[in-house]
């Protein structure tokens, strides 16, 4: 249980990252994934990286500039463009469903207007899930890009294999989820590698 808890992810580094001890047996249809970030950079950098041996961005959560998110699946993404930080933390909850293709992006709990994105498309099982940092497919779980590392602190990460409402978004930004989820802060199966450190 990692409650008012963060990773600290304390300088730019090549294999620094945390590593979420879970695989996904079954392919997925639909997924959530929200997670809270605090940075300052300006260059691009990698949230929460979903890989599988097909595809290094079978699922991606990335931020290019500080004025947009990028979410990729099966390797094509869809932006989302927000108002560049003033250093603030910020609540990103990104959320697809094949069905459709829909794709909802929520920031700080408020959401922002669906795009849409590989309909009819699943997500691969047997994944490498990281934080912190981009995967390269040739090194699958294990070759890293150093210009897209993350520093910062990330906190109150989940992920669901279903859809989600406002309601539940504005939920887990309070780490207090309405759904049970694969994963989730309250109960996450973490490696670190490297230099990243837990703290209150």
């Amino acid at each position: 249980d990692l409650i008012r808890n963060v990773f600290v992810f304390p300088h730019e580094t090549q294999n620094s990252r945390v590593l979420v001890k879970v695989k996904p047996e079954q392919p997925l249809q639909n997924f959530t994934v929200c997670l809270r970030s605090y940075s300052d950079l300006s260059r691009p950098y990698s949230l929460f990286s979903y890989a599988t041996k097909a595809h290094d961005n079978e699922i991606l959560l990335f931020k290019p500039t500080p004025s947009e998110y990028r979410l990729y699946v099966g390797g094509k993404f869809v932006t989302f463009r927000v108002p560049a930080s003033t250093v603030e933390s910020e609540h990103v909850c990104a959320g697809w469903e094949s069905a459709t293709g829909i794709v909802g992006f929520w920031l700080n709990g408020k959401p922002w207007p669906r795009k849409g994105l590989q309909k009819g498309y699943t997500v691969g099982a047997e994944a490498s899930i990281v934080l912190g940092q981009g995967q390269e497919q040739d090194a699958f779980g294990d070759g890293f890009e150093v210009r897209q590392s993350f520093v910062g602190e990330i906190s109150s990460v989940y992920m669901w294999d279903t859809g989600i409402s406002t309601p539940q978004v504005q939920a887990a930004m309070h780490d207090m989820p309405s759904q049970t989820p694969v994963f989730g802060w309250r109960n996450f199966p973490y490696e670190i590698v490297g230099d990243v450190y837990l703290k209150p």
